[in-house]
This record gives structure tokens, C-alpha cells and sequence, in this order.
């Protein structure tokens, strides 16, 4: 088991709103200088675009600063699976990150069991895990028959409980439905605040260990030590009335304490 953090932690930082947008090899020089040994690149549609030789860059930047690299990426379609197995090869990773919709297929629980059914025996022979998100577009009980009708171990869940508050769902009550077959756990906190007027509630991110995760019930739960799941640092933060400087700063002070506080949890 080792922490990390994601694209998902420089989310402002290397978004078109940044004057100079933060490139994927200065995310991992960061990682690696706030004592992160795992970088998830997910979500980054740019790395699709790398070559062979890019991608050995990538790979070989990540080696010297002692990082392990996981991919992420949304959908099930076998030919995009396997795209995103190709790279994991060359990237010398064995942890992809998915969803099972994207913005132009949603597949019902049978559809996603025949397309997982094609792609995870690939990923098996390769050595690599596929991890399915918990989200609020997808019950979590329909992930987990999935997951489970799959009947691989090299298929997972990727837990991330706060994202399925939108959908109703208690988190403590996702983490004990999905506990035994996470492989890899979203670290991000979150807490309702109060409209201005009392007119409704804003749901946000906040600095971990300020809101509503229950982090240690979490890894009780799931036992991450014991069973080698990485554990990688993600945010919900809004954008600042400071504008970019203010956000960028904030984004950073987030990722440290979040890095900080799980090293320190050790």
C-alpha cells in the first residue's frame, strides 16, 4: 500500500484557466517532493495523445523520482479498455481506473457484464487491475453485481464514498457494500455548508479530516495495509473570489495537508 495523488489534486492548476497550465511532469515532481509515491493520471486526456516515445518519457521521469504510475479513464467499451491497457504496458502500470458511463453510452448492468466479460481477460493476462469508480450516475449496488457477475479478481471497485451522497447513498453504507473488492481508494473529503439566506446547502469539497469522511471507519473497513490498495489524494475544491492565484494557492495547501495527514495516519 502506498499514498499518492491525482490529476484530479492540480485540478485548477493545469485546467485553461491557469495563465501557464501545469504540465503532467511538474504534477510529478510535485507528488514526489510532498512525499507521494503514486501518481494517478486520471482523467487526462491529453496522455492519449502520447506516442510510444512520449510515453517512455513519461515513464522514465516517474522512475527517477521513485513513483508509481495508475492510469483513469471513463467507459467500458472494449476498444477503449484496451487503448488504455496498451498505455498501462508501456507506462508500467497495473491499476486503470474506470467508469461504466461516459456522455454517450450508458450501459445497463447486463450490457456492462458482456463488455467487461470481453475486455478484463486481457487485462488479467497483462497483470493489470481495472477499477470501477462509485459515483453518483451508477447505484452501488449495480456496480457491485457487475463487479461480482464479472468474477474476476483483476476487477474491482475504486472507492470514492463522497460521490455518491448525490445520489442518496450514505457513504458508510457504499464502503460496507464495496469493501471487499476495493483495489483502490479515492481520498477526498467533503461537507455540506449552508446557502446564503439558509435557502439550500452548497456540497463541497474541504481540507481532509474537516467534513463528513470518515477516513478511519474507511480503512477499517477496507484494510488497505493488509491488502496492498494504494490510497491517492484527490479534491473538490471551488473556485476562489481571489481568482487563479488564490485557488492555486489553496489547491496547493489542500494537497500537502491531505498527503500530510495520511503519512502522519501511518
Amino acid at each position: 500500500m502506498a499514498y499518492g495523488i491525482s490529476t484530479y489534486a492540480y485540478f485548477w492548476r493545469h485546467s485553461t484557466l491557469a495563465p501557464e497550465p501545469m504540465t503532467l511532469t511538474a504534477m510529478l515532481r510535485d507528488t514526489a517532493e510532498l512525499g507521494g509515491r503514486v501518481f494517478q493520471i486520471c482523467d487526462y486526456a491529453p496522455v492519449e495523445t502520447y506516442d510510444r516515445a512520449r510515453l517512455a518519457d513519461l515513464r522514465a521521469t516517474a522512475d527517477d523520482l521513485g513513483l508509481t504510475l495508475e492510469l483513469g479513464t471513463r467507459g467500458i467499451r472494449p476498444g477503449h479498455l484496451l487503448t488504455y491497457l496498451d498505455m498501462a504496458r508501456e507506462l508500467g502500470v497495473t491499476l486503470v481506473r474506470s467508469m461504466l458511463n461516459t456522455a454517450d453510452h450508458r450501459p445497463d448492468t447486463a450490457e456492462a457484464v458482456a463488455l467487461l466479460k470481453e475486455a478484463v481477460p486481457r487485462y488479467a493476462d497483462a497483470g493489470v487491475t481495472l477499477g470501477l469508480e462509485t459515483y453518483e450516475q451508477v447505484a452501488t449496488d449495480d456496480l457491485v453485481s457487475v463487479v461480482r457477475a464479472v468474477g474476476s479478481p483483476r476487477l474491482g471497485i475504486v472507492l470514492d464514498p463522497g460521490n455518491s451522497v448525490a445520489r442518496l447513498e450514505r457513504p458508510a453504507d457504499v464502503v460496507a457494500a464495496t469493501a471487499p473488492y476495493v483495489v483502490n481508494i479515492h481520498v477526498k473529503d467533503f461537507a455540506f455548508t449552508r446557502r446564503d439566506g439558509w435557502v439550500g446547502f452548497t456540497y463541497a469539497g474541504c481540507p481532509l479530516g474537516q467534513g463528513l469522511l470518515d477516513h478511519a471507519g474507511m480503512v477499517a473497513a477496507v484494510r488497505p495495509g493488509e491488502r496492498g490498495i494504494n490510497q491517492i489524494v484527490e479534491h473538490w475544491l471551488p473556485w476562489q473570489d481571489g481568482g487563479f492565484d488564490a485557488t492555486a494557492r489553496l489547491e496547493h495547501q489542500w494537497t500537502q495537508h491531505s498527503i500530510n495527514t495520511l503519512l502522519r495516519s501511518e
